[in-house]
């Protein structure tokens, strides 16, 4: 075993997940960087190095210092210490300062910081509000380092340390050692394996009720992550067992627990994690009071409502259309639903425009802010995110709107309906007067909702909610085959295909990974931008079954970063670099910044002093610490699950047998569904053949039917067809 010691000069790559790291060492009296390869989470630039290894040599990257255990303290000397306050872990010292400060201060810089913070007066340039803030920056990265040596024992990297020090502060030790587990439910970032890996470092039990209950928990919302509100009984045994590597007895009897405390509801076999179960109930329930009140909206003659609605709108609606233009003037609540083409956002104006005439109480939504914005465009109206419209409270998480403090409308449209899932339709539902007519509208041959859940198809097959189903393709321009296609796609049949640009739905016959990697970088960066004036970066959205792999979307994200922003100010983290101008994407829900999961932006600065990144979401731009940028993704590719709700002039999609396990029908319909104005498919023939033929999708595990069958009386509320002898 050889050693090896020296500063951090710069980290090269760095996963959280394992603590793996490539970094460079600047070793005393060499004249090059030495680069060190192992699992050494946390690594500052800057920090001195003492670790024991082995020298191997790498077929593409030369000779690497494979490290086996290490220790690391203080930088001691100039360049350490002028590295370590460049890195940006300081705020308020950048680049600049840290030269100035360490030319100043040399060797006793840390020693003024701690002790005589005011001296940096001193220094050209640093007046008392960037003191103020270096201050307490340091206090606080001496607090995130006693936690950082606690928890590094336990393999926890520095991001995660920085995330459990903002949650927790002074207590965070104190916190962590009482119950690790509540850090997987507070702590976005933090999940069970990393909470379970530092209990079992505490020395707490691998049989403690305690890990159990949270392992099971864990297990029922990862199978929620899935899109299962309930889950077998049988099937949470198997899978708590497996994670949790103890006997199933035990897993059995601490569900038993469970389901008497209440923490987990079970039913005719089947499993509830306590929130998910009421959101359904809730549903149902809230359905029920809606359709039990009387609509506040006067009745209309329905024959002159027609007449006049077309000579406003300067349209004629075809005989479906007026179905469900008719049926939404006749029932309290009514699902519209339909592919691309069918018709949805004219019935939606024509709607409005009758309504309109009756009360001035009219609100439109939808769950992503770009489904809302196109909403917008259509008609001519306001509509709103459902979070917005709900009135988010960013400090609790909850929404200010719900059935003590409703909504005011007489009529509330919502369009992406199978976006929604149960616990944000539990939440619509109760913000919604008892008076006012619902209508909702979708796709039910789409991907349902990334979160838990199958509401759409739920309501719909429950047979207890008045529907129409549009099946007519209106959308039928010259050299228009994208709603054609899907259409077929959708029936199970081959579409036509064509691979000249002359239509709207191309095919690009490749078979080799390469060939399609090739293929698609060419698109984006050259052919299409030229022949239709499309832009890269806000125009042209490439969609990928598939997270890993050669075609996956992380490796497309780093090929097409090196494309179409290759070069400018960068920050590495994660084991990703993100430049300024990159194309990002939102990850989860953050109420008090007001960005939800699945909204794209673009990365508008990096302030390395501030330790802050600014991302430019439409108007708004949102500040991200640097801890916080896990919430973030690369978005120049993304899951098809991700972009449900938006659109984009151009779609490219890479198909082939290599995501098999992904190729499914619903997603290539969804997929192609989100082009306007072109969509690309480049891969093979037998890959999209499989997916046209898989219309295997996973089965989600609801309650919802059953709750809407226990609410909603089959005498008075099912599903009823347009009489069409009544005007």
């Amino acid at each position: 075993m050889e050693e090896l010691f020296g500063y951090i000069d710069s980290v090269i790559f760095s996963e959280p997940e394992n603590g793996f790291a490539v970094a460079r060492v600047k070793e005393p009296k060499k004249s090059e960087l030495t680069c060190i390869v192992g699992i050494m989470p946390s690594l500052q630039p800057g920090e001195t190095i003492r670790c024991r290894g082995k020298w191997k040599l790498h077929p593409h990257h030369g000779k690497q210092f494979e490290v086996d255990s290490f220790e690391l303290s203080a930088p001691s000397d100039l360049e350490g210490i002028q590295k370590f306050l460049e890195s940006g872990l300081i705020k308020g010292i950048g680049t600049v300062y840290a030269q100035r400060i360490v030319a100043y201060f040399r060797e006793n810089t840390f020693e003024v910081i701690d002790l005589s913070p005011d001296r940096l007066l001193e220094v050209e340039g640093i007046g008392k509000k960037r003191v103020e803030k270096i201050k307490s920056s340091w206090s606080d990265q001496k607090s995130i380092r006693e936690v950082m040596v606690f928890l590094r024992g336990h393999g926890v990297s520095a991001s995660l340390a920085q995330k459990i020090f903002k949650a927790y502060g002074e207590k965070s030790i104190e916190r962590v050692m009482s119950n690790p587990f509540q850090m997987a439910k507070e702590i976005f970032g933090i999940g069970f394996k990393s909470a379970d890996k530092i209990a079992l470092g505490l020395k707490i039990e691998k049989h403690s009720p305690l890990r159990l209950e949270s392992g099971i928990e864990h297990v029922l919302w990862e199978m929620s992550n899935e899109g299962d509100v309930c889950v077998p009984k049988e099937e949470l045994v198997h899978k708590a067992t497996a994670n949790l590597e103890v006997e199933p007895p035990l897993i059995e009897k601490q569900i038993s627990e469970m389901i008497a405390s209440q923490a987990i509801i079970e039913e005719e076999g089947f499993v509830w994690i306590r929130p998910l179960y009421l959101s359904e109930v809730g549903i149902a329930r809230e359905l029920s009071r809606l359709f039990s009140a009387p609509l506040r909206l006067r009745a209309v003659h329905l024959e002159k409502a027609l007449v006049w609605v077309q000579e406003k709108l300067r349209l004629r609606l075809a005989p479906e259309q007026r179905d469900a233009v008719v049926l939404s003037l006749k029932e309290k609540i009514l699902i519209i639903t339909g592919g691309p083409g069918t018709g949805k956002s004219t019935i939606t104006k024509a709607i409005l425009a009758i309504t309109e005439k009756l009360s001035a109480k009219l609100l439109l939504t939808a769950p992503t802010g770009k489904a809302a914005k196109r909403m917008s465009e259509i008609t001519g109206k306001k509509a709103y995110t459902i979070h917005s419209l709900l009135e988010i409270d960013p400090k609790t998480a909850t929404f200010k709107r719900n059935r003590e403090s409703p909504l005011e409308c007489d009529l509330l449209i919502v369009d992406e309906v199978s976006m929604i899932d149960s616990l944000l339709m539990n939440h619509l539902l109760k913000a919604i007067p008892s008076g006012a007519r619902l209508i909702l509208i979708g796709d039910i041959d789409q991907l349902p909702s990334v979160g838990a859940g199958n509401v759409l198809k739920d309501l719909i097959f429950s047979e207890r909610i008045p529907s129409i189903t549009l099946k007519h393709i209106f959308r039928q321009g010259k050299g228009s085959h994208i709603a054609q296609a899907a259409r077929c796609i959708n029936q199970g049949l081959f579409p036509s295909l064509s691979s000249t640009f002359s239509s709207d739905f191309v095919f690009l016959s490749e078979e080799e990974p390469e060939r399609i990697l090739s293929e698609i970088l060419d698109l984006i960066s050259n052919h299409l931008p030229k022949k239709f004036s499309l832009d890269p970066l806000e125009q042209i959205q490439v969609l990928s079954p598939m997270k890993r792999g050669e075609l996956g979307i992380e490796n497309l994200n780093t090929l097409l970063q090196e494309r179409l922003n290759p070069i400018g100010p960068s920050l590495l983290r994660m084991g990703r670099a993100f430049r300024v101008g990159d194309k990002v994407m939102q990850i989860r829900n953050n109420y008090e910044k007001g960005v939800f999961n699945g909204d794209v932006g673009r990365i508008f600065a990096i302030d390395v002093a501030e330790q802050t990144l600014i991302v430019a979401f439409d108007e708004r731009q949102i500040p991200y610490d640097f801890s916080e940028m896990d919430e973030l993704i690369l978005a120049y590719a993304v899951s098809v699950h991700k972009y449900q709700g938006s659109e984009a002039p151009c779609i490219i999609i890479p198909i082939h047998t290599a995501h098999f396990k992904m190729l499914y029908r619903n997603l290539l319909y969804t997929a192609i569904t989100r082009g306007k104005r072109l969509v690309v498919l480049v891969g093979s023939k037998r890959a999209l053949a499989i997916a046209i033929k898989n219309d295997e999708m996973k089965t989600r595990h609801t309650g919802l039917q059953k709750r809407l069958k226990e609410f909603l009386y089959t005498n008075n509320l099912k599903n009823r067809e347009y009489d069409k002898e009544t005007p």
